[in-house]
């Protein structure tokens, strides 16, 4: 199964993303990987590792960021795990991870967890 990581600036942030994403997909296996190491704001090139680690499985990671150095940090690690299946999103990081969770608790490919996330761009909230 597709895995998940959800990267931001806030400790708090990325676990509630995924506590959410957790109530309507338990199976899928994801991870928060928020703040810097010491619990301050920021991003950890570390904590983003570990988390991809912890949800990777040969269909690959899904990743989700919140915002500027969320999403450079993301690309280093990327880059130290060339030889893994791993994608980053461009999407509303709650809708995106969300909707990535459910198709992927029902076995989609990665290239479809990441389809349907980026297709929460177009979704209107009202």
């Amino acid at each position: 199964m597709v895995g998940i990581v959800v990267v931001s600036h806030s400790q708090k942030l990325a676990e509630g993303v995924v506590e959410l994403a957790s109530l309507m997909a338990p199976e899928t296996p994801m991870k928060a990987a928020g703040g810097m190491d010491d619990g301050g704001f920021g991003t950890s090139f570390e904590k983003i590792t570990e988390a991809v680690e912890e949800v990777y499985s040969d269909d690959g990671v899904a990743i989700f960021m919140d915002l500027g150095s969320a999403v450079m940090t993301t690309e280093m690690v990327l880059e130290s795990m060339e030889d893994r299946k791993i994608k980053m999103v461009d999407c509303p990081i709650t809708e995106g991870t969300i909707a990535a969770a459910v198709v992927a608790a029902g076995g989609a490919s990665l290239e479809e967890v990441v389809q349907v996330a980026q297709a929460s761009k177009e979704q209107a909230k009202f």
